[in-house]
């Protein structure tokens, strides 16, 4: 557990700004595109009414275990980091962002979710990683005082990539900021970076409205960007056959 306090922005807030992604070898692309995240506590999660219910859904199906053995989003997270070595207490406060359903659908590429304890420390983090094809992987990681932390890739994502390399992992969590970024390196060489920046705003009905009309099925606009410059992408890099993933990296 980190002895550094967290001070994270109230909640539910809706994180605006930005993703990019680079991948810098053996070719180079990049892309940056407008968007936006939702930061919850799993145990509050919102709870709007109307029509602004279909583009803010959370269900524990979406993430972990699915909630197979019961207790939520919760019960999968305090499951997954106890078998870790990580037990969570009960008045510990967990953070998710992530994507809400929107209609009905949900992508997301990556969540993250900060354990905090009661005295406002940081307990630990994990970081969910999703892929196109219907799979997850989730991975307990340990920040130093500078919110940063790596960990080895285990996770097949995509077919430009196998699973060697380590990411290197970067979180800021603040009232005016919050920032996700990764970099995969391999052999001493950064081959991709991701970095998500956005600004958590309150999530009042006003609010949501604005930002939906802003970013109209951002779920569905996210899974066909990946699949547009996957295309792009098809001929100018060797593909690596789709490894088979057990569902205990998610347990």
């Amino acid at each position: 557990m980190s002895s550094a306090v967290l001070d994270p922005p109230a909640v539910p807030a809706l994180v605006v700004g930005t993703v990019a992604h680079t991948r810098h070898r053996p070719v180079h692309h990049a892309f940056r595109y407008r968007a936006y995240q939702w930061l919850v506590d799993i145990d509050d999660l919102p709870a709007h009414r109307g029509w602004r219910r279909l583009v803010s859904g959370f269900s524990a199906a979406d993430h972990l275990d699915g909630g197979r053995l019961g207790g939520g989003l919760r019960g999968d997270l305090q499951r997954f980091c106890a078998r870790r070595g990580v037990p969570l207490a009960p008045d510990d406060q967990v953070l998710m962002l992530a994507n809400a359903r929107v209609l009905g659908y949900v992508f997301d590429p990556l969540t993250v979710f900060w354990v905090r304890t009661a005295d406002g420390r940081l307990r630990t983090v994990v970081l969910e990683v999703h892929n196109t094809y219907g799979e997850r992987h989730g991975y307990l990681l340990d920040l130093d005082e500078a919110g940063r932390g790596s960990m080895d890739k285990e996770f097949y994502v995509s077919p430009f990539n196998d699973t060697r390399g380590r990411y290197a992992v970067s979180l800021r969590l603040t009232p005016g900021r919050v920032v996700v970024g990764v970099g995969l390196e391999r052999e001493g060489e950064r081959v991709i970076t991701a970095v998500t920046d956005g600004t958590p705003r309150p999530a009042t009905p006003r609010a949501v409205a604005r930002v939906v009309r802003r970013h109209l099925l951002m779920p569905q606009v996210v899974t066909l960007l990946i699949r547009l410059h996957g295309l792009r992408l098809w001929r100018r890099l060797p593909l690596h056959d789709r490894l088979t993933h057990p569902k205990e990296a998610v347990r």
